[in-house]
Parts: structure tokens; C-alpha cells; sequence
């Protein structure tokens, strides 16, 4: 199929080089020149694994191409995407100025028929606007559907999500959009549910909302753990073997982050209000995942006694591991209260360091784990990279002043490191 995707963010690069791996004819489209210009190298802007090799291949084989003429795209192809960015405004709803924009584009510059296809995380109703603002602006009658199909790809393995996802969704008004879309995903073989349009709206924030309940619950009761000299992990066993819970998003940490899970649970709330309904169980997750910040905090100031003047070494900046993501990152913003303490901050973090020295002027940034941990007073591991993992703590210990290790990820054995003289916090180990 030819096809179109506008907005090379993200969802538009991995949906796009997705698409042409599959044998489609591809163009990705933004209005950003400079982007389009690096990524018509095989520049890529983001860190995904496995990305650049597929984006550079389809450009070879010219089955992926990027410009930055919307027009151009939207006359070449008979289905396009919409992929453009939905910040947050300050009242937590989605900011559909894009969305908007580009469907007028679009009206403007059909030669006919297209089916038209929301991939960006939007609120329910969103297509139906799109929908109306095609109609008010298209020059000629031409037919044209619109779809919901939310995307459900997580940072650092976006490419695996696209290709063997669990369910693709499609929320559909027409017989023949259906057919486009379902031959458009066969060739995955992967379970198709469609839906009717508000349905498929709604299952996108929906789920998002629900995850972030998971990995909120299992961050209380970390905290229980905690006072009680339970294991958190133990807990989270006990009650992921219950196929009715899950293992899934059960892990205990510093909270989470991202571009997705914070503006989505924002966006869902006020959708909520807008209809007439308090959702106080999302109010509540946002709460305590804010709390969870806090509480790692209070965890390494009651190790430390003083922060100020502390040298602290952070591992980790993004906000999880297997991406360069420093969106709503719970180290990004560990590290910014402990320099409001008067810490002094040496970080390393495999892929996200330069787009942090962009912002973060008050910290030493380094060029191992090792360069991190020489004299500092602490050790706080902050995102759970498969490197820090594999670290030589005999090395780490030598290199500390005072074999000090908060573990906001979990991802250590809590007596292997204290048989090596380590003093070991976790997050819902009981600290014993």
C-alpha cells in the first residue's frame, strides 16, 4: 500500500520503518526541515534498538522516504496517519492544535479518496472532530473515512510491540475502511479487534490508566514492606502467579515516567471530569506515584544524614532502560531535589547524556560507572540498564568512600551485596 505518516516523532519513525519492512510504500512526513534533512541521512533522533538498522535498510531499498511537505505526502497515498505530537496543557488535557492542523491539510490537499487513520494518543471524540474539520475544509467532494488505531508501543522494544503486539485495534465506521485496515495488518498475523470508533479512543488511555495502577499499588505496598520487614518482591511474586493478576507491571521502584503514562493518566482525568465524572482512583495512582519520588528521597537522606555537600553518584538518567527518553524521568527529578539539598551530582547513563546536557548544568556527567563512583558517598541506581547489572562491585567498593547502595530499581541481591560490605537499601525490602 502507499502510505503516509505525518509526524516523525517516535510512534511516526517506528510505525513507518515498521510499515515499509512489511513491504509498503512509505512517507514520512514533518514539518521540522531540519529532522527530515538528518533522518534522509539515516540520522536518527531517538535511541530505540533495532531502529536505526530498519529505517536505513528501507531507505536503501527505497521503500521509506521522509519529507517535510505534508502537501506532497497527503497526495501520494491513500492512507495516512496521523502521528503528530498531543502534549499536555496546564488543565491536563491533550493539546490537539496538531491534530487539528494537519486534518486541515489534509482536507486541503486530497485528489481523492483516502482513509485517514488517528495514531496519536487522543482523546474520545477526537476523530469525530477530525472528521468534521475534513468536511468543512475539503476542496472537492471526495470520499474519505476516518480510524482509530492507538498505538501501543513501549520505549526500548517499540519494534518487537509492532510486529508480534498482543492485539492491534481498530475502531472503524465503514465496511470498506475495515477491509483496508485488516489487509494493512494481516500480513502480521496477529489478532485484529475492531471496534466502533469511541471504543478504540478509549482503549488507549484505558489501558495506559490501568498499568499505571499496577505499578502504583506495587509502589504502596513497597512502602508497607518497608515498615513491616517484608519483601516487596517476594509479595509481587506471591500475587503475579494469581493469572488473574499477572506478573506484568509488578515491579517496585522510583515510579514511573515517560511520555505516556503521566499525560495520558492526566488526559483521562479530565476527560473524565469533562463527562461528569470524578475518577478518584486515577487521582489517587498520580498521587502516590509523586510520593514514591519522595520516598526513595527520604530513603537516601536518612542514609546520608546531610546531603549537602555529598558527593552522590547517580547511574541511570532516562527514564527507563533501552531508550534516551528523559520525559517525566522520577532520576531526573531524584536528582534535581538532592542539588536542591546541596548535593553534588556525577552521573552516567549508557545512551541519555547528551540530550541531558542540554538542561542539567549542575552535574558531572561520566564516562563509565566506574568514573561515577570514584569518592562519591553514595551509589543510587535510578534506571534498571542491563549494564549496571553486570557491574564489578568488588571495583565499585574500592572506588566509593563509603560502600553506600540505594537500589531504586530492585535489580540487585540484596545479601550478595551486603556479604560484599555493602550497606544495601532497597525499595520494599525491609532493609534488614
Amino acid at each position: 500500500m502507499n502510505i503516509s505518516i505525518i509526524g516523525s516523532g517516535y510512534v511516526g519513525l517506528v510505525s513507518g520503518a515498521c510499515f515499509a519492512e512489511l513491504g509498503n510504500n512509505v512517507i514520512c512526513a514533518d514539518n521540522d526541515v531540519k529532522k527530515i534533512s538528518e533522518l534522509k541521512k539515516g540520522v536518527i533522533p531517538i535511541y530505540e534498538p533495532g531502529l536505526e538498522e530498519l529505517i536505513c535498510n528501507n531507505l536503501k531499498k527505497k521503500r521509506l522516504k521522509f519529507t517535510s511537505s505534508i502537501k506532497d505526502a497527503v497526495k501520494a497515498s491513500e492512507v495516512i496517519f496521523i502521528a503528530v505530537g498531543t502534549p499536555s496543557l496546564e488543565n491536563g488535557e491533550a493539546d490537539l492544535t496538531g491534530i487539528e492542523n494537519v486534518a486541515r491539510t489534509i482536507a486541503q490537499n486530497m485528489n481523492g479518496y483516502r482513509l485517514i487513520v488517528e495514531k496519536s494518543t487522543v482523546p474520545v471524540e477526537t476523530c469525530s472532530w477530525v472528521k468534521k474539520t475534513i468536511a468543512a475544509y475539503i476542496k472537492k467532494k471526495y470520499k474519505f473515512d476516518v480510524v482509530s488505531n492507538p498505538e501501543f508501543l513501549r520505549e526500548g522494544s517499540a519494534i518487537n510491540d509492532f510486529t508480534h503486539p498482543d492485539r492491534i485495534v481498530v475502531g472503524v465506521e465503514s465496511a470498506k475502511a475495515r477491509q483496508i485496515m485488516t489487509s494493512l495488518y494481516q500480513p502480521l498475523n496477529r489478532p485484529i479487534l475492531v471496534t466502533n470508533i469511541k471504543s478504540a479512543e478509549l482503549i488507549k488511555h484505558a489501558s495506559n490508566a490501568f498499568l499505571a495502577t499496577k505499578i502504583s499499588f506495587i509502589n504502596a505496598l513497597s512502602q508497607i514492606c518497608d515498615r513491616v520487614g517484608a519483601n516487596v518482591k517476594e509479595v509481587a511474586q506471591g500475587m503475579g502467579l494469581d493469572n488473574r493478576i499477572g506478573r506484568h507491571f509488578l515491579h517496585a521502584g522510583i515510579g514511573y515516567g515517560g511520555s505516556c503514562f503521566p499525560k495520558d493518566l492526566d488526559a483521562f482525568i479530565t476527560i473524565a471530569e469533562k463527562i461528569g465524572y470524578d475518577f478518584d482512583i486515577l487521582k489517587a495512582v498520580r498521587n502516590t506515584n509523586e510520593e514514591q519520588k519522595k520516598f526513595v528521597f527520604r530513603k537516601i537522606k536518612d542514609a546520608l544524614w546531610i546531603i549537602k555537600d555529598k558527593s552522590i553518584a547517580v547511574l541511570g538518567l532516562a527514564f527507563k532502560a533501552n531508550t534516551d527518553d528523559l520525559r517525566n524521568s522520577p532520576s531526573i527529578d531524584l536528582i534535581n531535589a538532592l542539588v536542591q539539598e546541596g548535593a553534588k551530582i556525577k552521573a552516567y547513563d549508557p545512551k541519555a547524556m547528551e540530550k541531558a546536557k542540554r538542561f542539567m548544568k549542575d552535574i558531572v556527567f561520566c564516562k563509565d560507572p566506574y568514573q561515577a563512583v570514584r569518592g562519591a558517598d553514595c551509589l543510587i541506581v535510578a534506571t534498571e540498564w542491563n549494564e549496571f547489572k553486570e557491574l564489578d562491585f568488588i571495583k565499585i567498593k574500592k572506588a566509593l568512600k563509603h560502600p553506600l547502595v540505594v537500589d531504586a530499581r530492585n535489580i540487585y541481591d540484596p545479601g550478595q551485596l551486603k556479604k560484599l560490605g555493602f550497606t544495601y537499601i532497597g525499595v520494599g525490602s525491609g532493609n534488614e
